[in-house]
C-alpha cells in the first residue's frame, strides 16, 4: 500500500524516521519523549521548541517494502535509501531520530556504515549502545543519528528497555531518553533554529 511518505519541513533541523508498518510510533513513543524534552528546555532556557515543522518520514513509501527475513533489503529498498540519502545530504538535519531496528539500519545504509546488519541484529541492548554512543558523540556541526525504540510496553522487552535505556533503579525510558536529547538541544540552543 502506497503511503504519504513525509510531513513537515525538510529544512527543519529535527527529523523523525519511522517504519511505515508502525504509524503509532509518533504518538506512543515520540510524544512522551517530546514532552520530556519540552519540559527540560522550558525549565532551563524558558522557551519551547516549535514542533509544527518537525520533518517526519516513512523510511519506505510502501509497507510491503519493509524488509523481513525473506526479502531483506531488496532493490526497491536500495532505491528508497538512495532517494533519502539525496534529501539528507541536501538538507543536513541536526538530529535524525529513528525508531526501531529497520529505520536505524536504513539510516546506517544511507550513511554507508559497515558492516550491514540483518533483521534480528538490532535488539534493545544494541540500540541502547548506539543511542548512548550518539549522545556521547553529538556534534551540532554534523548529522546526528539518534536511534530510539519503536515500542515500549509492559513486558520482558520493556524491562530490558528500562535496563538498557533507563536507569537500573527503575527510571522511566521516556524521561531518561528525553532528558539526554534535551541536554544536547540546550547545549546547542544558539545553533538550532527551532524555537517558538
Amino acid at each position: 500500500m502506497k503511503l504519504k511518505q513525509d510531513t513537515g519541513e525538510r529544512a527543519y533541523p529535527i527529523w523523525l524516521l519511522v517504519n511505515p508498518k508502525h504509524p503509532t510510533v509518533r504518538h506512543n513513543i515520540w510524544s512522551p519523549i517530546l514532552d520530556e524534552i519540552q519540559d527540560r528546555v522550558y525549565r532551563e532556557i524558558q522557551t519551547r521548541i516549535d514542533t509544527t515543522n518537525i520533518f517526519m518520514r516513512n523510511a519506505v513509501s510502501d509497507c510491503r517494502l519493509v524488509p523481513n527475513t525473506l526479502n531483506w533489503w531488496g532493490s526497491e529498498v536500495a532505491r528508497e535509501i538512495a532517494e533519502f540519502k539525496e534529501i539528507v545530504l541536501e538538507h543536513k538535519p541536526k538530529l535524525l531520530i529513528s525508531f526501531g531496528a529497520f529505520p536505524f539500519e536504513f539510516v546506517r545504509r544511507v550513511f554507508e556504515i559497515k558492516p550491514e546488519k540483518g533483521p534480528k541484529y538490532w535488539g534493545n541492548s544494541r540500540l541502547s549502545d548506539e543511542f548512548e554512543r550518539s549522545i556521547e558523540n553529538f556534534d551540532i556541526n554534523k548529522i546526528n543519528q539518534i536511534p530510539l525504540l519503536r515500542r515500549v510496553i509492559a513486558s520482558d522487552s520493556y524491562i530490558e528497555a528500562q535496563n538498557c535505556f533507563g536507569r537500573k533503579d527503575g527510571g522511566n525510558y521516556y524521561a531518561n531518553v528525553g532528558a539526554k536529547i534535551a541536554e544536547k538541544i540546550i547545549e546547542n540552543k544558539d545553533s538550532l533554529n527551532i524555537w517558538i
